[in-house]
């Protein structure tokens, strides 16, 4: 009955020798803290106590040592000659002379020897802990790909080849891309998160502007040869993107290496981000030329860069190019104003002898337009009647999510405010 403790004990030992992630000093390290702790509790002391680890054999043998004494006055540390004597049976001894005897794991009694494993578990799993969130903390802003294990509705959990969890957040997906268990997925390692000592949390992202950085590093070689860089991505996920680039190289066209023959390249880019559009433009230092760029395909007629850096960018165009230039519920001088980290605002350029006063901004009707449908209304890059106007009803109730009723309505008053 005694030896079942022990071979339990051997047991954890075998697990932790086993562990291929623990360096060998620390794991030496380890195992001799947890025998000196146990030692410390059933003796008092462990200061006369010895500790050899045999990380190999996954053995541990713990020796005693005693001074040989006249009289003893404390038992764990002192021996008298005769004790010695009969013990070792050798008569070589002396007053002052060391003995030392090995002691057997069974002298800690059953208790002692669960203690010792369950502190050796313990320290196994926060070393794996340790490991792990130091594995993962090294690899942030890289490309993960994995198996989906499990999804929920506010989640999507992966394995590694370890079994450690990773986590793609509700937030950190695509809008609108399905995931079902089994399937391969790529995401960018975004962040490690240590939340109440518990395992790490790894939070894998695919709406992160740099893991469409990492795709286009891995699709253009051009990019990871360092001949092309990119300065930076923008995103509006699931629904579009622009892609600063340059070349350094004046043989390498930067926006058509990226793009690919026949758009070879940036189409599997386009696949992997649920078909997200991406507008891939050459970099300028030279913010103006940058906006005009990010704009495309309509054309600027002016920029208006304000006084100060927090000032709001008036970009004028001609008013059949005001629609191309906002895009498609605003992304497109969203993005834009991303690039340069200013607020753009679209401008009609009036022909030469127009009245200014013949545009009217929408916050003018605020007695007649409630201020949440005004807002909205912003949102899609409509600061005023015109604005509006050059749309659609249709395309306004699809863009800002209103009701078709209430779209209506906006136009009449809107449209009122222009009859003689």
């Amino acid at each position: 009955m005694e030896k079942e403790p022990v071979v339990t004990l051997i047991d954890a030992f075998k697990v932790f020798k086993e562990e291929k992630s623990i360096d060998r000093p620390v794991m030496m390290g380890v195992l001799k803290d947890v025998f000196l702790t146990q030692i410390a509790k059933t003796y008092g002391s462990s200061d006369n106590f010895d500790v050899i680890v045999n990380v190999d054999k996954g053995t541990c043998e713990i020796y005693q040592n005693f001074e040989i004494v006249e009289q003893v006055e404390n038992p764990n540390t002192e021996m008298t000659l005769e004790q010695v004597k009969a013990e070792s049976g050798d008569d070589d001894y002396e007053i002052g002379d060391q003995y030392t005897k090995q002691i057997k794991l069974e002298s800690f009694g059953r208790r002692g020897i669960l203690n010792i494993r369950q502190n050796l578990a313990g320290r196994i799993m926060d070393i794996e802990k340790a490991n792990v969130y130091k594995k993962y903390s090294e690899k942030v802003g890289q490309i993960f790909t994995g198996e989906i294990y499990q999804t929920w509705s506010k989640e999507v959990l992966i394995l590694d080849e370890d079994g450690n969890e990773l986590h793609i957040p509700k937030n950190e997906q695509i809008p609108g891309e399905r995931f079902k268990k089994n399937d391969t997925v790529r995401a960018i390692i975004k962040s490690v998160e240590m939340r109440n000592n518990t395992t790490p949390y790894i939070i894998l992202s695919r709406t992160s502007p740099d893991f469409l950085g990492k795709l286009f590093e891995q699709e253009v070689p051009e990019i990871a040869e360092g001949l092309i860089t990119v300065h930076k991505v923008v995103r509006i996920p699931g629904e579009r993107a622009k892609v600063a680039v340059e070349s350094y190289d004046d043989r390498v066209d930067p926006v058509g290496a990226c793009i690919g023959v026949k758009g070879g390249r940036i189409m599997g880019i386009v696949r992997e981000l649920h078909n997200e559009n991406i507008d891939v433009i050459p970099w300028s230092q030279n913010p103006q030329l940058l906006i005009q760029r990010a704009l495309m395909p309509a054309k600027v007629s002016s920029i208006d860069m304000g006084s100060g850096p927090d000032d709001k960018v008036k970009v004028y165009m001609e008013p059949d190019e005001v629609r191309k230039g906002i895009g498609r519920g605003g992304c497109n001088i969203a993005l834009a104003g991303m690039l340069v980290d200013r607020q753009i605002e679209v401008w009609r350029d009036l022909p030469k002898g127009a009245e200014e006063d013949e545009d009217v901004a929408l916050d003018e009707f605020s007695d007649v337009i409630d201020q949440w449908v005004i807002d909205r209304l912003k949102h899609i890059g409509c600061d005023t009647a015109k604005d509006v106007l050059a749309f659609t009803q249709e395309d306004v109730a699809k863009r800002a999510d209103l009701e078709d009723e209430t779209v209506e309505e906006v136009f009449n008053i809107l449209k009122a405010e222009f009859e003689d």
